[in-house]
């Protein structure tokens, strides 16, 4: 038997993007977002809010970062998440967070979170909150890499869990993706 809830925003898992940008005086601002993924290649979408110091940074600057929030910076991710960015001017230094300026982009890579997306803005809808961004460079802190590619459970990301408000790491191996559902091909 299954319980029905209704039109729900609930899917596993749900990535914590801390969201990294530029305001116009230079100063690097962040955020938590989980609503969001890969909407092509090189492409993804995010939700959030037109009333978002973030989102007011990316719209004038053109660029934004996206980071995963892992489970060593889980408390300065969540932080940058509660606190706001338009009545915290020193949000960052109180998350303990340190960064240079990207490569590719004009908007700051989070020196504690080790894997970053450099992205340009594609489109920006303030009625649906719909945010596409370009992923332009993926760069890795060499802390987080096996063989020269990340490994996952090095960078230890967390997901959100929307039903209890709460963070989860990323946990074990359990299959090889576009392998293991061969065998089924062969019956």
């Amino acid at each position: 038997m299954r319980k029905n809830f209704g039109a729900k925003p609930w899917t596993y898992p749900q990535p914590v993007f801390i969201i990294g940008s530029y305001d116009e005086d230079g100063r690097a601002n962040a955020m938590n977002a989980a609503w969001g993924g890969i909407s092509c290649d090189t492409e993804l979408c995010m939700c959030i809010s037109a009333g978002h110091k973030t989102t007011k940074n990316i719209l004038a600057r053109k660029a934004f970062t996206v980071s995963m929030a892992t489970s060593a910076q889980m408390t300065a991710c969540d932080y940058v998440g509660i606190a706001s960015g338009n009545n915290t001017a020193d949000k960052m230094e109180k998350a303990g967070f340190h960064t240079t300026k990207a490569e590719h982009v004009d908007a700051p890579i989070i020196e504690e979170l080790p894997m970053t997306l450099e992205c340009r803005l594609i489109s920006y809808d303030p009625e649906s909150c719909h945010l596409f961004g370009e992923i332009v460079n993926v760069s890795a802190d060499e802390s987080i890499l096996t063989d020269g590619k990340i490994d996952v459970m090095k960078l230890a990301p967390i997901t959100f869990d929307p039903v209890g408000n709460a963070y989860h790491v990323i946990g074990e191996k359990v299959g090889n993706a576009f392998r293991d559902g061969a065998k089924l091909k062969e019956k």
